[in-house]
């Protein structure tokens, strides 16, 4: 099922079960309630929760977005670097040259084939990718240069080499959820607490009153999900694509 899919049906279940709670407590409102007695208290702590919870809600969705930006600068840098690679070897013997392209683009077929996946199932990176990257750097860093123009392209094919494995190292620090399980808990619990605080305003069953519930109640569905669907920068409908490797370092 799609999280699209998913997210409609969580928003109209919230929805529902918001609106019927509605419906059920009207049921037992006696003719003598007077929704205009509720005390301006009430009124005053649901305002400050509901301020308080957008605040927590805000930089929620903000923590999850820069994790989101940081993981899809450090994808572009591993492709940038491993196209360094590639490009800066021209001046090796052919032998050499061929030999560390293929091997990088080994690399890089298995990063955007098969590693994305892995990491999105395991939440960390996978052993083969180590391996090949490995290789990469066997190749580059055995190669002993008998000419000018080689020597002189020695040292920095071997910094782009340690580029690719520092940007590596980051994809695999954001390759699992970042925001701790207690976070979770009171976001969910302020969700509750908030939406809760709805009832104690006494709102009625008139159209304008239960089209703004059923609203707010979707729309903190909507960015929890929100925030749960960033939270994996390489896991979920949001994560960081592996296409800015297929396109700078594959060329396809």
């Amino acid at each position: 099922m799609s999280q699209w899919v998913a997210l409609a049906i969580a928003m109209v279940a919230v929805c529902a079960v918001v609106l019927s709670v509605v419906v059920l407590m009207q049921r037992r409102v006696t003719e003598d309630d007077d929704p205009s007695e509720t005390p301006d208290v009430i009124e005053y702590m649901v305002m400050m929760i509901g301020v308080v919870y957008a605040i927590v809600i805000g930089l929620a969705i903000a923590g999850v977005w820069e994790g989101r930006g940081a993981a899809q600068a450090d994808a572009l840098a591993e492709a940038q670097a491993l196209h360094e690679v590639k490009a800066r070897v021209q001046v090796y013997p052919a032998g050499v040259r061929d030999k560390v392209r293929a091997d990088v683009d080994a690399y890089a077929s298995y990063v955007a084939d098969k590693e994305w996946p892995y990491m999105r199932d395991h939440a960390s990176l996978s052993a083969k990718g180590t391996a090949l990257l490995d290789q990469v750097r066997t190749d580059v860093t055995q190669f002993d240069p008998k000419t000018d123009l080689a020597a002189q392209a020695y040292q920095p094919v071997v910094d782009e080499v340690a580029a690719v494995d520092q940007a590596r190292a980051a994809r695999g620090q954001g390759a699992g959820a970042t925001m701790p399980g207690m976070v979770w808990f009171g976001l969910i619990s302020g969700a509750l607490v908030t939406v809760g605080l709805i009832f104690a305003l006494q709102i009625r069953r008139s159209p304008r009153e239960l089209l703004l519930a059923g609203l707010f109640s979707a729309l903190i569905s909507f960015l929890l999900f929100l925030i749960w669907e960033m939270d994996a920068p390489f896991g979920r409908g949001l994560s960081v694509s592996a296409d800015v490797i297929r396109r700078i370092v594959l060329k396809t």
